[in-house]
C-alpha cells in the first residue's frame, strides 16, 4: 500500500451550476482545502448573468454588454486559478437530470453529455451545492407564439451570447428589473426600441421610496439605465400592458393598452405599435428541481435555507435563485457564505460567521430590498382574463386557453395538477416550466412546485444503466 493509499481523502463538493452563486461558491469553498467539481450545462462559465459572446465572434469589447465587468474577471480568474492548481474540475457541458443520495451519507450525481443529452456520465460527491438558478415566467397573451416573440431573457442571451438580434424594431413588455438592461442592450447594439412597456405603477415605487434608499447603489443603478434610455429616446409606457401580437408569419405590430388600478385593460387605451421583436418578461422562478427530488424543504417556490445556507437534507447546500430571486449581487453572497460552511464542514470545523460577515450583512440587505421590488414587480391582478380561448397555452401539447378554462368550469378541476390530466397541459418536453404560471392563474389557484422525478428528459438506456459507470 503506498504512502498516497494511506493519505486521508480529500472531501469532495460537487457545485451544480456556473453562474454568480456557484462560481463564488466553487472558489470559497477550493481556497478553505476542498476538492470541488463544478458542474454546468452551458459550455463556458458565467451563467445567464455573466453570458460571454462565443470565442469564434472575436467580439472587441464584451464588456460592452456587462455592468460588473470586473466582478467577472475576478471570478474568471479565480476559477482559472484553481483548475490550474488542480483543486477544482469544471465539467461544461453536464446536464444534471438527478442527484442521488447514497446510503453513506455522499452523493452520486447524474448528468448528460454535450448537446445532444445521451451519453450519461456520473460523479460522486460527499458534498452537493446547488446554484442551480431560475428560469423566466411565462404569461400568454394572444400572438405570443409568433414568430419575433422571445422572452426577456431570450433576448438578451442572444445578444450576449451571440452578439445576434431578432429584429430591428423592438418593444420590451412585462413588468420586473430586467427589462431595463435588456430595452438599454437592445439601443446599444442598434435597436430601435419603440417602447418600453412596463405594468408597475410608478407610484408603487414612491410609496416605498425609504426602503429602496436602503441600497444606494441598485437606486443609482436603475437611475443609469433611465439615463439610457432618455439618450436612446426609448417611450416608457409605465402601467400598459402587452393585449396582443399581431403577424401573419411572423410578428409585425403589438396592440399595448393601459392598466387601471385593478389590473383590468382600459376601454379606449389601445394603441398598434409596429415592431419585429418582442421581448416580454414578467419575472424569474427559483429552479428547485434537483432540490425537491433530494427532499429539500422549499418555502413557496424557493429551497429553504439557514444562515449557512443549509438545506434541511444533509450535506445539501444552495445558493443564488434557487432559494429566491434576487439579482447578481446576492447570488455571489449567497455563494460565498454557502462555499465557505460546506468547506468547514465537510473537514470537520465548526464555521464561524463572523468569518462571512460582510456577505450575510449583503445578503440580509439585498433580500429586503427585492422583498420590496417584488412587492412592486407583480404581474397585473387580471392578467389571466386576457387569455382568449383560442389561445395556445401549452405550447407542447398545444393545449387552449379554451380547454383549460372547460376543465375548470365544466370538469371541476380545482388545481393544476387535474388540469394537466384532464387536457395534458404540461405534459411535454418542458414539462410545464413554461405554461405552468398560466395553467395555475386560469385555474384560479397558486402556482406550487411540480415536484418531477428527474430534472430533464432522460432517455430510457441511461436510465437503465444509472449507477453502473465510474465516477465522471
Amino acid at each position: 500500500m503506498s504512502e498516497r493509499d494511506l493519505a486521508p481523502r480529500e472531501p469532495q463538493l460537487v457545485v451544480i451550476g456556473a453562474g454568480p452563486a456557484g462560481l463564488a461558491a466553487t472558489i470559497a469553498a477550493a481556497a478553505r482545502g476542498v476538492r470541488v467539481t463544478l458542474i454546468d450545462s452551458a459550455t463556458d462559465a458565467g451563467g445567464q448573468f455573466y453570458r460571454q459572446p462565443a470565442a469564434g465572434l472575436r467580439a472587441g469589447s464584451p464588456q460592452a454588454l456587462h455592468h460588473q465587468w470586473r466582478a467577472w474577471q475576478r471570478l474568471r480568474d479565480g476559477l482559472a486559478a484553481h483548475v490550474e492548481a488542480d483543486r477544482v474540475r469544471h465539467l461544461t457541458d453536464h446536464h444534471v437530470w438527478f442527484v442521488q443520495r447514497l446510503s453513506d451519507g455522499g452523493f452520486t450525481v447524474h448528468a448528460l453529455l454535450g448537446p445532444a443529452q445521451q451519453e450519461p456520465a456520473e460523479v460522486r460527491a460527499d458534498a452537493v451545492l446547488l446554484a442551480t438558478g431560475g428560469y423566466e415566467k411565462v404569461l400568454p397573451f394572444p400572438g405570443w407564439t409568433l414568430p419575433g416573440v422571445v422572452t426577456a431573457g431570450g433576448a438578451q442571451a442572444m445578444l450576449k451570447g451571440s452578439l445576434a438580434i431578432s429584429g430591428r424594431t423592438a418593444v420590451v413588455a412585462g413588468t420586473g428589473p430586467l427589462l431595463l438592461p435588456v430595452a438599454t442592450g437592445l439601443a446599444a447594439a442598434g435597436v430601435q426600441v419603440a417602447a418600453l412597456v412596463e405594468s408597475a405603477d410608478p407610484r408603487a415605487f414612491v410609496r416605498r421610496a425609504h426602503a429602496l434608499a436602503a441600497q444606494p447603489h441598485k437606486v443609482a443603478e436603475g437611475a443609469q439605465y433611465g439615463l439610457r434610455l432618455l439618450r436612446h429616446r426609448v417611450r416608457l409606457l409605465a402601467r400598459h400592458t402587452v393585449v396582443e401580437a399581431h403577424g401573419a408569419d411572423r410578428l409585425e405590430a403589438v396592440t399595448v393598452a393601459a392598466l387601471d388600478a385593478d389590473g383590468r385593460v382600459r376601454p379606449g387605451t389601445g394603441r398598434r405599435i409596429p415592431c419585429e421583436t418582442l421581448a416580454v418578461g414578467h419575472g424569474m422562478i427559483p429552479h428547485t428541481d434537483l432540490a425537491e427530488t433530494l427532499g429539500c424543504g422549499l418555502d413557496g417556490l424557493a429551497v429553504r435555507v439557514d444562515d449557512e445556507q443549509r438545506t434541511d437534507v444533509p450535506g445539501v447546500w444552495a445558493a443564488g435563485e434557487t432559494t429566491g430571486i434576487g439579482g447578481a449581487a446576492l447570488s455571489l453572497a449567497e455563494g460565498h457564505i454557502a462555499g465557505r460552511s460546506a468547506a468547514a464542514r465537510l473537514r470537520g470545523a465548526r464555521p464561524d460567521p463572523a468569518r462571512w460577515a460582510a456577505a450575510a450583512k449583503a445578503r440580509g440587505r439585498l433580500r429586503a430590498y427585492f422583498a420590496v421590488l417584488d412587492s412592486v414587480y407583480a404581474p397585473p391582478a387580471r392578467w389571466a382574463e386576457r387569455i382568449t380561448d383560442d389561445t395556445v397555452v401549452c405550447r407542447c401539447e398545444e393545449v387552449t386557453g379554451g380547454a383549460i378554462r372547460a376543465a375548470v368550469v365544466e370538469l371541476g378541476a380545482g388545481d393544476a395538477r387535474t388540469v394537466k390530466l384532464l387536457t395534458r397541459a404540461g405534459m411535454g418536453w418542458c414539462q410545464g416550466r413554461v405554461c405552468g404560471p398560466a395553467v395555475a392563474g386560469l385555474a384560479g389557484c397558486e402556482l406550487t412546485p411540480a415536484r418531477r422525478p428527474f430534472a430533464r428528459p432522460v432517455p430510457l438506456g441511461v436510465l437503465a444503466r444509472a449507477g453502473e459507470s465510474e465516477d465522471g
